[in-house]
């Protein structure tokens, strides 16, 4: 049963995550996409970074894990948070969070493709179905136009990104016998490393500095990226990953009442089916089938989630 205290947990985190599409809007104001993931990944580091060492806890060793973590925190960090960034230059903060509830499609699809994911069954194949096919109607081809449409790809390839890191951690991480508190805090600082390197091929652009601008970026980096992930990883030990994961379904619900309350966007009926068309996908795609053999859970991810959001 859950508690009083994990239901505040879980409304808290889908608040974070769920508005973290509102904020890189705000942030957008001031600072250009890479420039927002430098500052937001590094304040996330430095959050995670804290919690380890107040729990007196030690960061990965070795290259080889090392190289595991940089990895993950290209899929699941630095490309999607860079992806969100360069969508919602032009698609609205809304749609954003209803093309990242795909994530559990693309990873099932992908985990598919490379062998991780063994067994569909009918259900899970109607449900990828039923996904894929509300992901056509909130893209509408035949009505967008291409600079939106352009937009919409971006925010579709982050989610991607997202299922790839996903399989990724599976893979390579779930086993390493870390505190997931560590990995995530490894993972920050690679991603800081690794958008460090790209900032002057893609960073120097002038900075605007606005109270908006660097409110947004401190909330996405403090609340979005460090704290939201505390609280995560919080509720999958007091009530599982299946229950912490429940945040999938009411992230895209936050970001587009926001996006339509703070930003006024128009909330379209057409929006509104396809997500209710792809979060009916994603509830079918959990599915599983009683007489398939049980695969190891993996390191729960952002948006599959940072998930990233």
């Amino acid at each position: 049963m859950t508690s009083k205290g994990n239901l505040v947990r879980l409304g808290l985190l889908a608040l974070f995550w769920g508005s973290s599409f509102l904020w890189i809007k705000f942030a957008l104001t001031g600072f250009s996409p890479v420039q927002i993931v430098l500052v937001r990944v590094a304040l996330g580091a430095l959050v995670l970074l804290a919690v380890v060492r107040v729990q007196r806890l030690r960061l990965p060793s070795g290259g080889r894990l090392w190289g595991h973590l940089t990895v993950a925190a290209f899929f699941s960090n630095v490309l999607p948070f860079t992806l969100f960034g360069i969508g919602e230059l032009t698609v609205d903060s809304g749609m954003a969070g209803v093309l990242n509830a795909t994530v559990p499609l693309w990873t099932l699809l992908l985990g598919l493709v490379v062998g991780q994911e063994r067994k569909l069954g009918m259900v899970r194949a109607i449900g990828l179905t039923l996904g894929f096919a509300g992901t056509l109607v909130i893209f509408a081809p035949w009505q967008g136009a291409a600079s939106e449409l352009g937009g919409a790809l971006a925010i579709t390839g982050a989610a991607v990104s997202y299922g790839v890191g996903a399989l990724y951690m599976s893979r390579f991480l779930a086993g390493a016998g870390l505190a997931p508190v560590v990995v995530s805090a490894g993972q920050m600082l690679a991603a800081t490393g690794l958008i460090t390197l790209a900032v002057p091929f893609a960073g120097l652009q002038p900075v605007h500095l606005t109270l908006t601008s660097v409110a947004a970026v401190v909330v996405l980096g403090v609340f979005g990226t460090g704290i939201a992930f505390i609280f995560f990883y919080r509720l999958i030990a007091d009530e599982g990953a299946t229950s912490a994961t429940t945040v999938t379904y009411l992230m895209p619900l936050v970001s587009v009442l926001l996006g339509a309350l703070v930003l006024n966007e128009e909330i379209g009926l057409r929006v509104v089916l396809g997500m209710i068309v792809v979060l009916g996908g994603v509830v079918l795609t959990r599915h599983q089938p009683k007489t398939a053999a049980a695969a190891p859970e993996p390191l729960p991810v952002r948006a599959a989630a940072s998930a990233g959001e």
